[in-house]
């Protein structure tokens, strides 16, 4: 066999208080080979693949082992080579498109930032190689996507946009950190087939991290399975998923075979309406992106709301908070008309209604720590007294499975799934009545999200709380909501319970999303192209 692109030794990171967040991780990965990295949140994947950039987030540091970029420890070397090997040699692709891209900035001026800055190509040659990737990538208009800035895209455009700004110094590895977990099933699938796509193309190798293992299944020739910072298993792809050889991959594996079969309990109380949405229209800069919307959420009950990116779920979710202005339309709350703007809300009516955003990463102060950001809520809405705000906010942690060790960290010292969870958790500070879960557990692993929504169903039954919840997660959807609407360009294509939308004879649009929903067989992608692609056209 070849000597090894990457090689890892005994790679161990710390946090700067000597606390292990990776622990003596080993790893070979060859050229056009892809990796898996998979485990629950906070298992340490990330941190992994910030090391192989001879990176460690800020309050952390790489205490031991040796990462070898083509034979050579990139550990050893002077720090401004190593910077000079971050995007040429070795590149990241973030899971938060959102927050990576600089808003200020053009997609094309940032996809050619890197060929410029390491002088690797001119301005014309770098625009040039930003085309033929945008195109490669299948974004819509590839020679002038690059004058938009980043909110003119949708999410899964960004994504691809974020794919061809790691692959534009032609590196030869590529870290991707959950590139597609914020993405609509259908969406993902057309990232998943242009990321193997370059990774064939211009046989990079690849480190991916994950926690959905339909999706792992689909790009790891390998699967690497962590937790705790400790290395559990390795070994191909197909064999650890038939037959995980450790108890902890065989519980993964099995959590994600039975999430969709397991039965949703009875409604609290279905009989009054909390949440009534009729004729209801917005979007931005009075360009329309829902319209005409009709909905009722009733009182202790779910409604998931599920489409395409770009359908138009996340900004219903700001509209019904308030950060959206309607154009027309009523929407009235427990019988009383709801004003379109949260400024003009009283401060009641923001406790009963609580938002937990899809990217945690946009939505938590990093200059605040976790006491700050949960405790806000508690002073605001309660009145409570310092003692008694850091005592709730022990427990709402140990509520969302967090320790109370965390209190005194700052965002960037947790994980994105335990960011997540703090976002929850300080939905859950205010005790509302109507929680918006924008893909609250998008960013979370199987065992972790089974939990989360464990909780949020024992809050339901306890408290008579109502959820829209929005995702992409079809396995969550039949977990959880007791009605689901599907949206497609802003309207509402069906809706109805949960168990009649998704029964024969579906709509069309219903019947693609669940049958984008990867499946733990290597070949699964490869069926489904082909059979697309003799599919006969209209």
């Amino acid at each position: 066999m070849n000597a090894a692109l990457l090689e890892m030794r005994g790679l161990w990171v710390k946090t700067q208080h000597d606390v292990p967040l990776v622990q003596d991780i080993s790893l070979t990965l060859q050229r056009g080979e892809v990796l898996g990295l998979i485990g629950e949140s906070g298992a340490g994947k990330s941190t992994i693949g910030l090391a192989a950039l001879g990176y460690a987030r800020q309050g952390c540091y790489i205490s031991g082992g040796e990462v070898l970029l083509n034979g050579i420890d990139i550990l050893k070397l002077p720090a401004a080579l190593r910077r000079g090997l971050r995007g040429s040699k070795v590149a990241y692709v973030a899971q938060s498109a959102a927050a990576a891209f600089n808003p200020a900035l053009t997609i094309g001026r940032q996809v050619c930032e890197g060929p410029l800055r390491h002088r690797l190509m001119t301005q014309a040659q770098a625009q040039a190689w930003a085309v033929r990737l945008f195109r490669a990538l299948d974004l819509p208009d590839a020679e002038h996507i690059g004058r938009r800035y980043p909110h003119q895209l949708s999410g899964g455009q960004l994504q691809r946009a974020m794919a061809a700004m790691a692959m534009s110094c032609r590196p030869a590895v590529l870290v991707m950190d959950e590139p597609t977990t914020a993405l609509d099933v259908t969406t993902q699938l057309e990232v998943l087939v242009m990321l193997r796509k370059l990774v064939r193309e211009f046989n990079t190798a690849a480190l991916y991290i994950t926690h959905d293992l339909g999706v792992v299944a689909q790009i790891a020739d390998r699967i690497m399975v962590l937790r705790q910072g400790r290395q559990v298993e390795t070994g191909n792809a197909a064999a650890i998923l038939a037959e995980p050889a450790q108890d902890y991959t065989r519980r993964l594996v099995s959590e994600r075979s039975h999430r969709a079969t397991q039965p949703l309990g009875k409604a609290v109380d279905a009989s009054q309406p909390l949440l009534a949405i009729r004729h209801f229209t917005s979007g931005y800069n009075r360009q329309p992106v829902i319209r005409d919307l009709n909905l009722t959420l009733h009182r202790g009950q779910t409604l998931a709301v599920i489409g395409q990116s770009g359908s138009g779920k996340s900004t219903l979710a700001r509209a019904l908070a308030g950060l959206l202005p309607a154009t027309q339309g009523l929407v009235t709350f427990d019988g009383q008309p709801l004003d379109n703007r949260y400024q003009r809300r009283g401060k009641e009516t923001l406790r009963r209604i609580q938002l937990i955003y899809q990217i945690p990463d946009v939505a938590l102060n990093p200059r605040q720590s976790i006491l700050e950001i949960i405790g806000r809520p508690l002073a605001f809405y309660f009145d409570l007294s310092p003692r008694q705000v850091s005592y709730r906010v022990e427990e709402l942690l140990r509520l969302t499975e967090l320790s109370p060790g965390l209190m005194n960290r700052y965002p960037g010292e947790l994980s994105v799934g335990q960011k997540q969870r703090v976002c929850i958790a300080r939905a859950l500070a205010a005790k509302p009545e109507l929680i918006i879960c924008d893909e609250a557990t998008s960013a979370l692993d199987p065992l972790i999200a089974e939990q989360v929504l464990r909780l949020l169903r024992q809050l339901q039954r306890q408290f008579g709380l109502s959820y829209l919840f929005i995702t992409h997660d079809l396995a969550t959807v039949k977990r959880i909501a007791h009605q689901v609407a599907v949206m497609y360009q802003g309207n509402i294509l069906v809706s109805g319970a949960t168990d009649q939308v998704f029964s024969p004879p579906m709509h069309p649009c219903a019947e693609t999303l669940l049958n984008s929903v990867p499946e733990m067989r290597t070949n699964w992608l490869d069926e489904l192209l082909i059979k697309q692609a003799k599919r006969p056209t209209a």
